[in-house]
Parts: structure tokens; sequence; C-alpha cells
């Protein structure tokens, strides 16, 4: 089953920005994700040219929702300072929910609004510890206690297991249907496409020598908003995820996660847990013009589908099927690919799914391959294993980055593309008309 929408080429993003992805635990740990999210709100706006009362709307992806901050959209766009008059909309689509931001705003715009601010943001150091749920019963007791005697009652019902607390982290990253962890079903992905741990963890490589490569040519520097971070403020430039002196020895001296005999799957060929933001301007063309602003390119469509989630990392090859087949576009015809790298295993079995008849015919209702997808055209500024995966923002964060490499390139095709714990995949293709 797929979801798709086409816009015509009629929905514009205009600009935007992100912040610097921060290793969990590191730089960005002390910043809520909603003075994240402000600040690229902040700056995305500035950078269009676009007043702040003139927007219609603010939509942010973000999958773990603080409890402090209940719509954190809402919260996110006063702290921006944006008129309380303008509001706010939370999405949650796991992976995708920054992608989901900016597909929302695309059927605002088609639904006759004019300018809508849309991104995603996430604190993965402030996802919190959680007590067992057998722990809420002695500590009702304990609470509603009034007398001493009932309060000690209480305390000695109390047993260490119940401080044992649990990563909701972990948790959030098991699926619920068919119990695997995200990182074992990468594995079975590897197991499915005989991808071995040597090529993942030359992929892992790679990544990582690409947004090397990509931040030492100043070429991420025009993505990112520095944020400030800690008692004192301390300005956060740069991402702190990419290793210029990693190595295959030393990829290859970690240890499997999720399959201690025959796994292949490492800390090192998987995403980083990071902390960031990334936020967009979708506008239509009345708007664009009255702004002044050349856009960063327009969106010619987006799909979503469903899969297996025990092979949820798939999600890409069914989602761009969809979009192909919606827009009439071939895989040929795209000039850059931006699909997250959740793990290499994932990324490499998407490419394989692609090019495999088989897999057509079985899976896709397709007589021929969908296609290749060029090495040289995906992911060439690095991904998620470099750069890091804060899970509500990369969907933003991968349609700005192929924006911006297409005005580079000028290219005229892109498609950026995640899969989706649960078993889903998303897909958009953009189009730049402006070639200089």
């Amino acid at each position: 089953m797929v979801a798709l929408n086409s816009s015509n080429g009629q929905v514009a993003i205009v600009g935007g920005c992100r912040s610097p992805f921060s290793r969990m635990g590191t730089d960005l740990a002390q910043v809520h994700l909603t003075d994240l999210a402000k600040r690229v709100f902040q700056e995305t706006l500035y950078r269009c040219n676009c007043r702040f009362e003139d927007l219609d709307e603010v939509i942010l992806g973000n999958v773990v929702m603080p409890a402090d901050a209940a719509n954190p959209a809402r919260v996110a766009a006063l702290w921006a300072q944006i008129p309380q008059r303008i509001p706010g909309l939370t999405v949650q689509r796991n992976c995708a929910s920054g992608m989901e931001s900016i597909a929302e705003a695309s059927m605002r715009i088609g639904a006759g609004q004019k300018m809508v601010l849309a991104g995603g943001a996430e604190s993965m150091s402030n996802v919190p510890l959680l007590f067992p749920h057998e722990t809420m019963e002695p500590m009702s007791r304990l609470a509603k206690a009034r007398t001493t005697t009932a309060r000690v009652a209480a305390v000695a019902r109390l047993r260490p297991r119940h401080f044992k607390p649990v990563a909701a982290l972990e948790l959030g990253l098991t699926d619920a249907t068919c119990g695997m962890i995200m990182g074992k079903t990468a594995e079975v992905l590897a197991h499915s496409f005989s991808i071995s741990r040597d090529v993942q963890d030359q992929f892992a490589l790679d990544s990582h020598r690409k947004a090397a490569d990509a931040a030492k040519a100043g070429i991420l520097a025009q993505e990112i908003v520095p944020c400030y971070a800690g008692e004192k403020f301390a300005p956060v430039t740069a991402d702190n995820g990419p290793r210029p002196q990693q190595t295959l020895e030393a990829l290859g001296k970690l240890r499997p996660l999720f399959d201690k005999r025959d796994g292949t799957v490492t800390a090192g060929n998987s995403c980083q847990i990071t902390d960031g933001a990334a936020a967009v301007l979708v506008a239509d063309a009345h708007a664009v013009a009255a702004l002044g602003v050349e856009p960063l390119g327009y969106i010619r469509g987006y799909a979503y589908a469903g899969l297996d989630p025990s092979r949820m990392g798939l999600g890409p090859v069914f989602a761009i099927d969809a979009l192909l087949r919606r827009t009439g576009v071939s895989l040929e015809q795209i000039d850059l690919f931006e699909i997250n790298e959740a793990f290499a295993a994932q990324v490499l079995a998407c490419c394989r799914a692609a090019e495999s008849a088989s897999f057509a015919r079985e899976h896709l209702d397709r007589d021929r391959p969908l296609g290749q997808i060029d090495p040289g055209k995906l992911n060439v500024n690095g991904g998620a294993i470099a750069l890091g995966h804060p899970v509500g923002a990369t969907g933003a964060r991968l349609v700005l980055t192929l924006l911006l490499e297409m005005r580079r390139r000028n290219a005229r095709l892109g498609i950026a593309s995640l899969c989706v714990g649960g078993g889903q995949g998303a897909a958009i293709l953009l189009e730049r008309r402006t070639v200089n």
C-alpha cells in the first residue's frame, strides 16, 4: 500500500538551514529540542527574506516528544518570536518525521496557504530513562500515604528491580510488531543480499571520508547555523561525527552489536545517535515572487510505502518505485540521491534490490529492475554514518542537503529517501528549474 502526492511542481522550497549535528551526550546535550528548532526556524526565515508574520503555519517533525513541551512545533515557534496567531503542528512518522513535515507543508500550500515553515528536531541526548511498569503501584501507594506508618509500609514494598531503569531509546528502536531492534533488521538484509562485513565497513569509511572532505571544503558549513550550548553558551559551529582519520582497520576491530555470533552490523557501520534540527521554508509561486529570492527547488512529488517491518530497511526501494510511477520519471533521469544511512547494510541492500530483476517481479510488480543507483550520485557529502541521525530532523536535513548540492552541480532532478521504523519508506522528488 502506498500513499502518493504530486504537487505538479508548483510548491517551492525557498531555502533552509540546519544546526550542527552532535553525537549524543556531547556538544548539544544540554540544548532542549525546542531551542534547536527555534534556532533553525529563525535562521531559515532570515535566509529566505521572510517576515515572521507572513507565515501561515509551522510544522515540525519530532519522534520522542518531550514531556515538558507538548506540541514542540508550537513551543519552538513561540520561542522564535513567530506571532501567536500562527499555528503550530508536530508530526511523527519515525525516521521520516522531518520529511513528513515538508510533505504536510506541500499539502497545505496545495490547499491554499502561501508559506509554511517546516522542519524537524530531535535531542537524542534527552530521551529519558524509564522506571519499569511494575514500579508504578508501590510508588502510587507511597504518594498517597498520609501517615508515617503508611509511608513505611509503602517503602517496604519496593524492591531493587523497581529501580532498574529501562532505556526509552532502546524501546523506541525496537519494533513493536516483529520484536526486532532496528539493527537486527539490518542483519536480516545483510544476510538476504549477501552483504559482507568488509563491504559494509568500506561503505562506512567512504561516508566519513566524503563528510570530512565536504566539511573541509566548506560545503557543510553552508547548511549550518551555529548554536549555543551549556552554561557558558559556547558556540557549536560544526558537526562532530565525521572522523577524517577513520580507517578500515579500526572499523574491523568493532564487534557486532546485534548478532554476536554471525553478525556484521557494528557501531562503526551504523548511523550515529545525535542531536540536531533542520528547517526549510515551503511556499507557492506567488509568495516566492514576493520574497524576491530564487528558490532552492520545487517539489515534484512524494510517496510513502509500507512493507514487512523485519525488512524495514528496504523502504526506500518501495517508496522510490511508487514515486517514479506517480511522477513518470525514471531512475536514470535522477542526477543525485540522498538515502539515509541508517545502516550501511540497509543502503547497500536498497541498491542491490533496485538492480534485481527478481526483486522487481516479486515485490514491485515490475517486468524489469527499478534501475541502478549510481554510487557516484549517492550521498556525495557523506551520510548518517558520519553525520549522525537525529531521527526527527533527518528527513528535513536530507532535503536541504540534496537541494544545496543540486544547486552546486546545476543538477535538475534529485531524490531524497529514508527507511522508516515500523516497516515504511518515504521518498521525495525535487527539481531545480534555474540553471546558471
